[in-house]
């Protein structure tokens, strides 16, 4: 799920990077999940599912959400899970007035090319499209999968990105664990791995990043572990200077 997608920013510059690819520990299935979208407060803005299928060693896993406004963000990746998991396309919209740059980007890793659709606030529509050295551990709409197969709580320091600033940068994304965090179902309780994800900036823009305000917030995610490693809430913007938002599980309200 893009992400976990905070990942509007992206000041660091393609270039060579070191890639850690993720070892398959749990093969990805069929999965229709339902989600809310809400803010600090607590107030929800969209309704979310997460629908997945598997064909061989292949995945599509779509994340979509509605807003109450009308507003849309519908990410699409492909990835293969060949004893380690590979990310084939990527296809991430966003628009409404939700949103303040409307965009469209698709990522095509074996070709390397990378496509922003966007608008300026002016009205007026661009296209960035670029060749990029696209590291194997690319992780654009795959945060969530890959992190429901870390192996000890152990996850890889790093993975890789590409982000919209609109133009698209490739940036990096430290991981670590911030410890274990208590909840319940029911009257069942529980404990979830509390994961963090921070956007590397590297070079001089990293240094001077914290100086004018542009150094993104961190995101956090939840995942349950054991034998069948789910997801339990994600935390973090999902757009450049976006507010932090938070997915969540839900269930389904019967009419009467």
């Amino acid at each position: 799920m893009k992400a976990i997608a905070l990942l509007g920013v992206g000041l660091l510059s393609a270039g060579t990077l070191c890639a850690e690819q993720m070892a398959v520990l749990h093969t990805e299935g069929l999965v229709h999940g339902f989600l809310v979208l809400r803010d600090t407060a607590g107030t929800a803005l969209a309704d979310g599912e997460l629908l997945q299928v598997a064909r061989g060693d292949r995945v599509t896993s779509r994340l979509v959400f509605h807003f109450k406004d009308g507003s849309l963000r519908d990410e699409t990746a492909v990835f293969s899970q060949r004893g380690q998991f590979r990310l084939i396309s990527d296809n991430l919209v966003q628009k409404g007035p939700t949103f303040p740059q409307p965009l469209e980007m698709s990522i095509d890793c074996a070709s390397g090319r990378v496509t922003v659709h966007y608008t300026e606030k002016d009205g007026e529509p661009k296209v960035a499209d670029e060749h990029m050295d696209l590291p194997a551990d690319l992780a654009n709409g795959m945060i969530l999968t890959l992190l429901k197969s870390v192996r000890g709580n152990r996850p890889p320091a790093s993975l890789s990105m590409v982000a919209t600033t609109p133009k698209p940068r490739l940036v990096k994304l430290a991981l670590s664990v911030a410890g274990e965090d208590r909840f319940r179902t029911g009257e069942t309780a529980r404990k979830a791995t509390h994961y963090v994800v921070k956007v590397e900036i590297g070079g001089v823009a990293g240094l001077v990043a914290p100086l004018v305000g542009k150094q993104p917030p961190d995101s956090h995610v939840w995942i349950l572990g054991g034998e069948a490693p789910a997801f339990v809430k994600s935390e973090g913007p999902m757009f450049l200077d976006g507010p932090i938002w938070r997915i969540e599980l839900t269930s389904p309200v019967w009419q009467r």
